[in-house]
């Protein structure tokens, strides 16, 4: 048995999780596994909680999304008691969800994934990161810290809460929003857009253009893709149908509370996370770099993927333009990051388009609410993919039965696979070196698990 390289922790990602790398006597990668630590036990500590405490709760979860699990939660809790949002309340859910994506795009694309691109892996590690892209670029990384801390001060000043958020409620939501503050959200979020804009021409002179000049093929994998549909087929990250796509474009397309007839999910040895598959496609799962058989991708490539439109003209543009260059059904696993400020200029475009709609400053935000027996599922997009909460309730309104796929977890078949390819064409005769390892964690970066 050869050498087994151990890279723990990958750094610069949203959590804990470890590379495992078995080399075989000739020094050639024999075998390759990522350990994610995601054991979480939200769906068993839950059960008997009255459910409109749900959404207060599993906001916990993950402390960069807790936006995307919070309105989940509310959408699953109304569903369970069949009560209907008044379009106000819609609304509000849908912006707070959305500004939250702007933010975190940011968040992932200049303080995470930057130090790849802006400064290289051939960095030294201990100015590989967000303080090297400020000595490296400091006006450029002055301007995305305050634009990030605008998008975090629309969540703060409306809710009191950038984290853990309590304003959803089940029935809609816990304040109307003022004349007043719409104005100072607009007038931010107009901003914002301005530097989505910015941005996405930056990359795509000095970001983008390195991909297959410096990286070619890094982590490349065939799969499908999963994401959020509006009626019309367009990219919607609030509500919808489930759109399932193989890698030939065939698809199929389903009510959220359907899931369970297309998607199961599979334990392996080497991770707490469980490994969604699509079981409706009736060939099992495997993980075989040649022969994969039910793997799908979620995120932002995923999502631009499976749509065939977007709603607003800027996005549209952007993703027009990526198309004539990629084409439709984009398999390059560090075009996530292309895709991620697509993704930024719809949100911040989509933020301006709800703010403007006059049904959300009505004071009506919240329909009233009687606890019953049910089951409801709530889903959104988050950040990192579908997010799915399938809850039960007994006669009393207290939770029975929590089911939850989390959008990361879509993507922990696609990332050891991806790691796996990276490994094996980077990684030979045992020869290595920092910059090769960095390079196997940028294909786990690019899905920002």
């Amino acid at each position: 048995m050869g050498k087994v390289i151990n890279i723990q922790p990958i750094t610069r990602i949203e959590g804990h999780a470890s590379i495992h790398i078995q080399l075989n006597d000739q020094g050639d990668v024999q075998a390759t596994k990522v350990a994610f630590k995601s054991l979480r036990g939200f769906e068993k500590f839950v059960q008997g909680k009255p459910a409109e405490e749900l959404p207060r709760i599993v906001s916990r979860i993950c402390g960069i999304c807790p936006w995307m699990h919070h309105i989940a939660a509310n959408k699953a809790v109304d569903a369970c008691f069949n009560v209907v949002v008044p379009p106000a309340g819609d609304l509000l859910r849908e912006l707070m969800l959305t500004i939250a994506h702007i933010e975190d795009k940011l968040l992932h694309f200049f303080f995470l994934a930057g130090a790849d691109f802006f400064l290289g892996p051939d960095y030294d590690y201990s100015v590989r990161n967000i303080m090297g892209l400020v000595k490296a670029n400091p006006e450029l990384a002055a301007k995305v810290i305050k634009m990030r801390h605008k998008a975090k001060m629309v969540l703060d000043k409306f809710s009191q809460k950038t984290i853990h958020p309590v304003v959803g409620v089940p029935g809609g939501f816990a304040k109307p929003l003022s004349i007043e503050d719409r104005k100072i959200f607009l007038d931010n979020v107009t901003e914002l857009l301005d530097f989505a804009l910015f941005a996405m021409e930056y990359a795509k002179k000095e970001v983008f253009p390195k991909f297959e000049a410096s990286y070619p093929g890094l982590g490349e994998i065939t799969t499908g893709f999963i994401g959020t549909v509006d009626h019309k087929g367009a990219l919607n990250l609030y509500d919808g149908n489930v759109r399932l796509m193989k890698s030939d474009g065939t698809y199929k397309e389903f009510c959220p509370d359907a899931y369970l007839d297309h998607l199961a999910e599979k334990v392996v040895p080497f991770s707490y996370g469980k490994f969604p598959y699509a079981q409706s496609w009736g060939e099992g799962f495997s993980m075989d770099l040649d022969a994969p058989k039910g793997i799908y991708r979620s995120n932002t490539l995923a999502r631009i993927n499976v749509a065939d439109h977007i709603a607003t003209p800027r996005a549209q543009a952007e993703l027009e333009e990526f198309r004539d260059q990629y084409g439709r059904i984009a398999q390059s696993t560090l075009l996530y990051h292309y895709a991620r400020l697509i993704e930024e200029v719809y949100t911040c475009e989509r933020a301006i388009e709800i703010l403007k709609d006059p049904r959300i400053i009505s004071p009506k935000i919240r329909a009233r609410v009687e606890p019953c027996a049910g089951r409801g599922v709530g889903c959104v997009e988050a950040p990192r993919g579908t997010l799915i909460h399938d809850y039960s309730t007994d006669e009393n309104g207290l939770i029975t039965r929590v089911n939850l796929i989390v959008g990361t977890t879509h993507n922990l078949a696609p990332i050891n696979m991806s790691v796996d390819r990276a490994a094996r064409d980077l990684i030979k005769n045992g020869v290595y070196d920092e910059s090769i390892l960095n390079k196997i964690e940028m294909a786990v970066r690019a899905y920002d698990p």
